[in-house]
C-alpha cells in the first residue's frame, strides 16, 4: 500500500495549526469538489484524498497517532470508518452550498440526491453533479465493518499465536474462527479478516472483521507499547552495597543482572532489545527492571545498633 503524506496532500507544514489545516481544506475542497469542478474522475479522486487527509489532521487524537506511528501503523489502528468518524466535512461543504455530507448520501448543489463513499472497495461516486453525471447504483455498497477486541497476554504478542474467536453470523447464530496473531500485535493494532463483517444491505460484498489487540498485563510482565516492565525486590543492604539478581525474560529465560551500589527505590534498569517485537521492520522494545527496596519495618537490637553506628558515621 502506498504511503500517504496527509500534510503534503493538504499543502501544509507539519506544525500547521488547526486553522491553517481547515483553510487549506476549504481551498482545495472548493477546487476539486465534483459539484464545482469539471466533474472529472481525477478531480473526484483528488477530493476523496484531501477529505481523508483533513479528517485525520483535523482530529487532535488521530493527528497525534498519525504523527507518532506513521501512515502504515496508523492504518492498522484505524479503519476507513474510524478515519471519517466525527469529521466535520459536512459543515464545511455546506458553507459552499454543496449540501450535507455523509457516508450514505447528501444533497448536491443541484438539489439532487448524491452518494459518496471513501472506501476504495465500495465507492459510489457522485450523482447529480454539475457535470450532469448519473448516480451510480448502490448495488456495490460494501457491508459495515465490524471490530472484535481480543485480550492477549504479553507472551502471545512476543511469539505470535493462533486464537479462536466466536463471532455472530448474519442469521443470528455464532461461528468459531481461527485467527493467526502475528508477533508484535500490541494494543490497538488490528488483524483484518476480509468479508467477515456485516453483509451488504444492497447485495454487495460483506464488510470486514477487524481483530483489535488489547495486551493485558500478567503477574510478571507489565507493558507500555513495545517495552516490558518487571518488578524485582532487593534488601536495603543490597541497594547500598550492590548485588546481582536474576530477571525473567518474555521468552522464558533467566538473565543475571548487576544492581549497582547506591541504587534508589523504584530505579529502572534497562535491558535493551528484551521487550516485545515490532510488528514490521524488525527490532524489539526494551525491558525495564523496576527495583523495589524492601525496607524493614522492625529492627532487632543488633540491627538497630548497626544502623545507629552507620548514622553516626554520616550515612
Amino acid at each position: 500500500m502506498a504511503q500517504k503524506d496527509y500534510y503534503k496532500i493538504l499543502g501544509v507544514d507539519k506544525n500547521a495549526s488547526q486553522d491553517d489545516i481547515k483553510k487549506a481544506y476549504r481551498k482545495l475542497a472548493m477546487k476539486y469538489h465534483p459539484d464545482h469542478s469539471s466533474g472529472s474522475k481525477e478531480n473526484e479522486e483528488k477530493f476523496k484524498e484531501i477529505s481523508e487527509a483533513y479528517a485525520v489532521l483535523s482530529d487532535p487524537e488521530k493527528r497525534k497517532q498519525y504523527d507518532t506511528y506513521g501512515d502504515e501503523d496508523f492504518r492498522e489502528r484505524y479503519t476507513q470508518e474510524d478515519i471519517f468518524k466525527d469529521a466535520d466535512l459536512g459543515d464545511i461543504l455546506r458553507e459552499f452550498g454543496f449540501g450535507g455530507f455523509s457516508f450514505g448520501g447528501g444533497r448536491g448543489r443541484t438539489g439532487q440526491r448524491t452518494r459518496f463513499s471513501f472506501d476504495p472497495e465500495s465507492m459510489f461516486g457522485f450523482g447529480g453533479t454539475a457535470g450532469g453525471r448519473q448516480q451510480q447504483s448502490a448495488a456495490g455498497l460494501k457491508g459495515r465493518d465490524l471490530e472484535y477486541e481480543l485480550p492477549l497476554p504479553p507472551q502471545d504478542v512476543a511469539t505470535g499465536t493462533s486464537k479462536t474467536v466466536t463471532v455472530q453470523t448474519p442469521s443470528g447464530g455464532t461461528e468459531a474462527l481461527t485467527v493467526k496473531i502475528p508477533k508484535g500485535l500490541i494494543t490497538g493494532k488490528k488483524v483484518r479478516l476480509a468479508g467477515r463483517g456485516e453483509p451488504s444491505p444492497y447485495g454487495g460484498p460483506s464488510g470486514d472483521l477487524y481483530i483489535r489487540s488489547k495486551v493485558v498485563d500478567d503477574p510478571v510482565f507489565k507493558h507500555k507499547e513495545y517495552d516490558l516492565y518487571v518488578d524485582r525486590e532487593i534488601k536495603l543492604t543490597d541497594a547500598l552495597l550492590g548485588t546481582s539478581i536474576t530477571v525473567p525474560t518474555i521468552e522464558g529465560r533467566q538473565l543475571n543482572m548487576k544492581v549497582p551500589a547506591g541504587t534508589n527505590h523504584k530505579s529502572k534498569l534497562r535491558l535493551p532489545g528484551r521487550g516485545l517485537p515490532h510488528m514490521r521492520g524488525g527490532g524489539k522494545g526494551d525491558m525495564y527492571v523496576v527495583i523495589n527496596i524492601n525496607m524493614p519495618k522492625k529492627l532487632n537490637k543488633k540491627q538497630r545498633e548497626l544502623v545507629e553506628s552507620l548514622a553516626e558515621s554520616g550515612i
